[in-house]
Order: structure tokens, then C-alpha cells, then sequence
């Protein structure tokens, strides 16, 4: 495997909290992401599959393991970007996500995308 093959995948990422959905009574907090894939590589890239660690602030942690991303599984150009909005529950005001996607290349060699750890959080509740 070349450094070349292997393209170079960030990942730029959004977060609200969507009070009408959630029931804080319930400690039900209902959060979307809106994650934009931008392949900074010179060939294509396909996302295949996502793994995602969701940690609560009581250190409840959920794996989230599936194939593509909102039921697709986008082809990305060279130097072209992907935007998809998803979301998650956790039971309190305050979490982190994290993971990665498997992704596969023109000449079929898989690899990973790391999504470095982003916020899920009320507004204003960190100062």
C-alpha cells in the first residue's frame, strides 16, 4: 500500500440540541450532527461503513455499528465533500462523539477515517 492510494479524509462537524424532541424529565436529550466528509486525496473514496462511540456524562457509552450513512453509502471524489445530517439520544445535558468510517479507494484497499471527539451539549452550558 502506497501513502498515494490512500486518500486523505477530514471530517467537519455540527452539533444542535433539539429541545423539541427531547424530554429532559426523562433524561431523554435529543442532539442532530451534520457531518461534512471533504476528500482532500487525488482519487475517489467510498464509504462503506461507520462506528460510532456515544458517551453520556454518567459514562454510559453506546457502540454504533452499521453500513453507510443515513442508508447511503457515498462515493466521494478527489477533492470533493459529502454532507449528511443524523442524530443521537443520550441521557444527560452533556456527551461526546467519536469514531470512524471504513472507506475503500479506486484501487479497493480499505482504510480508516477518523472523526476526532465533538461535543453534544445544551447551549450555554459550558462556559
Amino acid at each position: 500500500m502506497t501513502s498515494k492510494a490512500i486518500p486523505t479524509i477530514k471530517c467537519r462537524v455540527v452539533t444542535h440540541y433539539l429541545e423539541e424532541q427531547s424530554e429532559p424529565e426523562n433524561q431523554r436529550y435529543v442532539f442532530s450532527y451534520t457531518i461534512t466528509i471533504c476528500n482532500l486525496g487525488h482519487g475517489s473514496a467510498q464509504l462503506l461503513k461507520r462506528h460510532w462511540q456515544i458517551t453520556d456524562a454518567n459514562g454510559k457509552t453506546l457502540i454504533v455499528d452499521g453500513e453507510g450513512v443515513v442508508g447511503e453509502q457515498p462515493s466521494i471524489a478527489a477533492h470533493e465533500e459529502y454532507t449528511y445530517t443524523s442524530g443521537t439520544i443520550i441521557e444527560t445535558p452533556l456527551g461526546v462523539m467519536q469514531g470512524h468510517y471504513v472507506m475503500v479507494n479506486e484501487q479497493g484497499e480499505h482504510f480508516k477515517a477518523d472523526i476526532a471527539p465533538f461535543r453534544l451539549s445544551l447551549p450555554n452550558i459550558l462556559h
